[in-house]
């Protein structure tokens, strides 16, 4: 063989050897995760860390271009980085076998920093999923280097080839590969027993009925025109946009809320059952994401159940601001660690903001935040719509930058009056004729009063409007058109009821939500 081919033959072993490690690693604090918490495990751990300290704008584009993938795309690209590390320390054990070796240790140090230094963290006991995976990857690539190069042996000795120890090589990557698989594979399986306890504790909640039912829906709310987005969005179909790599699983026996802080008189610890308790009420809500883009897909209408949370802080003794109380700031605190900053003055002006325990007749999804979780009607969701709700601390904008405005973001944010074209979809081939142009609008808390049309910049039209809901609702709307061939621009603005018509300046997501006109361009043949 000659020296190039051998060089590049020990190369490649040696990144084998590195990437068997690497994997050794991962499914070694998988399983151990398993006696600390799935959280605590390095590709979650080092992934979350990673997103509270991306710049708002690379989450704002990864949000715009992965949608409800990002996190997969982040795992990924995580698993990928440490691939590419662990395949070098294996190229530089060749040569290094104890340096590599401790080289390996790195990884254990950024996975326990990652752990331990997450908001959620439960202290030092989170960093020994990565210390332990490390230890035994270090432990693998030092053996596993060493049989890459052997003594000189007559040409005779059958287990050695290049000056490798072919036997003990493949014996140990092979041996070393099951076990991890094995070990991961178990891992994944005792994890997702918690994902399955946490759907258990879900399917044994009955809600109560409402005190307040939610008021029967007008005749002809929901259209109901192909393409166009249903009055009420299901469950399934509900957007979901946060930071948890993993979705909380929380045990409804043991879930407490604590409310505490500035100017409460009384502070409160309330169990589920303690909840649900109080007065329930049912109101349909349409919820928007700040990181919508005009004509985005993250807003959506559910029927939800919950208590008012204004009540919850009379009970506790809140006084809002406008009344003397020294808090004008509500940070909700999730079981994940994220924090969210909701102005006092506007969960207690009479407005539906709920502590939510439902959401379409069914217990929360564990995705949308189960047992409970906050929202607020009129607020961007980064403002109002904690899940995995456990802690409410009254303090002031002053004293106290919530998650997101830590990242540039506004304090205060009400959603701006918008508008979208659900069909025709963008670029669709129509034939000449009368087309039907469909959309939803939405102004939460303010209710929309006009929607008009225009094509390819001529004279605006009113739109037909459907059935006004309650006013937290959006509103659809449609508009026949006599379409003619060719390529046309077609765009859409709404008017609320206080007599804003929404601009066409168009603006990105950041600070404090998009603006701008929707439009689609389709073809008539």
């Amino acid at each position: 063989m000659s020296t190039r081919r051998k060089t590049l033959l020990h190369a490649a072993l040696g990144a084998l050897c590195g990437l068997v490690a690497g994997y050794a690693a991962l499914a070694v604090a998988e399983l151990v995760s398993v006696a600390v918490r799935p959280e605590a495990g390095p590709v979650t751990a080092v992934g979350g860390a990673a997103i509270d300290r991306t710049p708002s704008g690379v989450k704002d584009w990864a949000i715009r271009n992965f949608g409800t993938n990002d996190k997969l795309i982040l795992q990924l690209g995580i698993v990928s980085v440490l691939a590419l590390f662990a395949a070098a320390l294996g190229v530089l054990a060749r040569r290094l076998r104890r340096t590599a070796s401790a080289g390996v240790l790195v990884f254990g140090v950024v996975g326990a920093l990652a752990a331990t230094g997450r908001p959620d963290s439960t202290g030092v006991l989170d960093a020994v999923p990565s210390v332990v995976g490390a230890l035994v990857a270090a432990t693998a690539l030092y053996l596993l280097a060493g049989r890459l190069t052997v003594p000189a042996q007559p040409l005779a000795a059958p287990a050695s080839t290049s000056g490798v120890d072919r036997r003990g090589f493949v014996v140990g990557t092979v041996g070393l590969a099951a076990a991890s698989t094995g070990m991961g594979f178990l891992g994944l399986r005792l994890n997702a027993a918690y994902t399955r306890q946490a759907a258990v504790s879900r399917a044994a909640v009955t809600l109560p009925t409402p005190t307040s039912p939610a008021p029967q829906l007008p005749r002809g709310v929901d259209l109901k025109l192909p393409g166009l987005s249903p009055f009420t969005t299901a469950n399934r179909d509900f957007y979901r946009v946060d930071t948890a790599l993993t979705v909380p699983r929380v045990d409804v026996g043991s879930w407490r809320l604590r409310l505490h802080g500035k100017g409460i008189s009384r502070p409160l610890t309330l169990g589920f059952q303690d909840l649900l308790r109080h007065p329930l009420i049912e109101r349909h809500i349409t919820m928007t994401c700040v990181s919508n883009e005009v004509g985005g897909s993250y807003v959506g209408t559910a029927r939800w159940l919950g208590v008012r949370l204004a009540d919850l802080l009379h009970e506790a003794g809140v006084r809002p601001p406008s009344r003397g109380g020294p808090a004008d700031q509500l940070v909700a605190r999730s079981v994940d660690g994220m924090t969210i900053g909701t102005p006092v003055e506007m969960v207690m002006d009479g407005r539906d903001a709920l502590l939510a325990v439902g959401m379409n007749g069914e217990p929360l999804p564990l995705e949308h935040g189960f047992p409970v979780r906050m929202l607020v009607p009129g607020l961007y969701g980064y403002v109002s719509a904690c899940k995995w709700i456990q802690d409410i601390e009254l303090t002031t904008f002053d004293a106290y930058d919530a998650y997101w405005v830590q990242r540039d973001w506004a304090a205060k944010a009400p959603i701006k009056t918008e508008s979208r074209i659900d069909t025709p979809k963008p670029f669709a081939t129509l034939k000449t004729g009368q087309v039907a142009v469909a959309g939803v609008a939405w102004a939460q808390h303010k209710g929309i009063d006009r929607v008009e049309i225009r094509v390819d910049g001529g004279d605006w039209h009113p739109a037909e409007l459907a059935a006004e809901g309650p006013v937290d609702t959006w509103r659809q709307w449609w508009w026949q058109w006599a379409a003619k061939p060719g390529t046309h621009t077609l765009e859409v603005r709404a008017t609320d009821r206080t007599g804003y018509t929404q601009t066409d300046a168009r603006t990105r997501p950041i600070p404090n939500g998009a603006s701008g006109w929707h439009s689609v361009v389709v073809t008539v043949t």
